[in-house]
């Protein structure tokens, strides 16, 4: 006789109720759920599926990031350090202007142009240098190196870009690379892009100011001072002084690593402006707090442990891998900023997305309707376990997407539509694999087990299938087909629970307790 085991049976109970409670708070309106996750345990389900800007209403833009400069930006910081180091070799030059990606140098004597390689390679060994007429060095940045910069100033840009975005309010924004120099900005909710044009337009500001010791001591800001809070903790403010002693376009690199130790740190370096300055700051201020500030918030505020003359250094603290990482990424999103320009723009009204989730639930339930009727009427009794099934999917579709706060969008409720064929799909499958043995001659429970055993397989492969071609747009679409391929992807997972351990489990209870002799099915 068939059966199910306790423990997959109490699995069975604990997903199903499971499901049903983290996708109750959906039911509720937005402003109680969060009035009701500062109230509840972190344990108790409190998170909700946001909607996407078509189903919403907001501004969608593409914003344009100005690679070239951030190109030329940084070879102007290299060009800037040139000098000194040629005069250090005692090396003569006539001319030093810039050239596409990188510069041109004219030395006085040819003879001189191997010392001069070495001294252009000793600032930064990454770059095709090309000897010409006159004495003329041209250096380039190799095509490594381009997109290295390019890819950098990108993901400043990004994060740029996400710092204004919180200043809006605005919840779940989606803000992605698209090609190669450009950013989608999509706000749901946002009706005021104006506003949103004017944030963008401005830059973060960074600056490196010493730390007040004495007001450190009395907790008080002194003359020529002011509190700042720290960024990761805003109850706790540290006094730093008023005069900025370098500032964010003086730094060139900020990269996560580890010291001697293995333990997280950053190293930073400066350009040859900031490199110099440094070196005096931290001579004549040894042993004193030297606070970096971000749009008037303190990210940190590391010793100077020894005097820092090489252009580089090192913040140690209490860092972890994640956090060292975030504040290498706030350190370079403040040094090298790149014009952005807006060249696309669109608004969705908040009527037009009603519209769309009043059509989207409409066409949902529209759909649970009619598979419901045709596979009760086909099948019967299973067809009702189907049809309770099918809604269980749904449900713990909902649930999955509340727990990863996923954002729904009209193509995910066009995948939740397709999902809902699948659901019942391997059903008929095996429905149908039972009606084959039944005329076959076997038992009502032998017919049940061959049935399961034998379409288990082509159910595998029918979502198996479904599921590659889901990762498949995930990979290579953009952010609508994205949320097409994200509800389509939960719901493979969940429609194969439902059809395999849920379905299975109902009709094997109503065999125990009815224990029929013939089948209707």
């Amino acid at each position: 006789m068939i059966r199910i085991p306790l423990w997959k049976t109490i699995l069975i109970l604990l997903v199903v109720v499971g499901s049903f409670a983290y996708a109750a708070p959906n039911l509720f309106p937005k402003e109680q759920v969060e009035a009701w996750q500062k109230k509840v345990p972190s344990l108790v389900p409190s998170r909700t599926v946001s909607l996407g800007l078509d189903l919403q209403g907001g501004s969608h833009l593409m914003l344009e990031v100005g690679l070239d400069e951030a190109v030329k930006d940084q070879a102007d910081n290299i060009r800037q350090a040139l000098p000194a180091e040629l005069r250090t070799r005692k090396i003569q030059y006539s001319n030093l202007r810039r050239a596409p990606n990188g510069y041109t140098v004219t030395l006085r004597n040819p003879a001189d142009a191997d010392e001069a390689h070495r001294a252009i390679r000793k600032i930064d060994p990454d770059v095709n240098i090309t000897d010409g007429d006159g004495g003329t060095i041209t250096v380039a940045f190799t095509d490594n190196r381009l997109k290295q910069i390019r890819d950098r100033t990108i993901e400043q840009s990004i994060e740029i870009v996400r710092r204004r975005v919180d200043e809006t309010g605005t919840r779940e924004p989606v803000i992605a690379r698209q090609g190669d120099n450009r950013i989608v900005l999509q706000l749901p909710g946002l009706k005021d892009p104006q506003r949103l044009r004017e944030l963008l337009g401005t830059t973060a500001k960074m600056s490196f100011r010493l730390v007040d010791n004495e007001g450190l001591m009395t907790g008080r800001a002194g003359m020529g001072s002011e509190l700042l809070e720290m960024q990761d903790e805003p109850t706790q403010k540290i006094p730093v002084n008023l005069r900025e002693e370098l500032t964010g376009d003086m730094l060139d690199s900020a990269q996560p690593s580890f010291n001697q130790s293995g333990q997280p740190v950053v190293h930073f370096k400066f350009n040859a402006l900031g490199t110099d300055r440094f070196c005096k700051i931290s001579t004549q201020n040894t042993g004193k707090l030297f606070a970096i500030v971000l749009d008037d918030k303190v990210i940190s505020a590391p010793r100077i442990n020894e005097p820092i003359c090489g252009g580089s250094g090192e913040i140690s603290g209490s860092f972890t891998v994640e956090s060292s990482s975030n504040l290498a990424l706030l350190l370079r999103a403040g040094a090298l900023p790149a014009p952005l320009k807006i060249v696309e723009e669109r608004t969705v009204g908040p009527t037009l997305g009603s519209d769309s989730v009043a059509a989207g639930k409409k066409a949902t339930l529209m759909a649970i309707l009619f598979v419901s009727v045709f596979i009760t009427a086909a099948y019967g009794l299973f067809g009702v376990f189907a049809t309770i099934a099918l809604l269980v999917s749904m449900v713990m579709l909902l649930a999955i997407m509340s727990m990863l706060e996923a954002t729904l969008t009209l193509p995910g409720i066009a995948g939740i539509v397709l999902i809902i064929g699948l659901a019942v799909d391997g059903n008929v499958l095996v429905y149908e694999r039972i009606k084959e043995e039944i005329r076959a001659g076997r038992g009502v429970f032998q017919a049940i087990d061959i049935g399961y055993e034998r379409a288990h397989t082509t159910i595998i492969d029918s979502n198996l299938t479904a599921l590659i071609s889901s990762l498949i747009l995930f990979s290579f679409g953009t952010g609508p087909i994205k949320g097409f391929a994200v509800t389509t992807s939960i719901g493979v997972f969940t429609v194969y629970f439902t059809t395999i351990m849920l379905t299975r489990a109902m009709i094997i209870g109503w065999l125990r307790w009815q224990k029929p002799k013939t089948l209707a099915v």
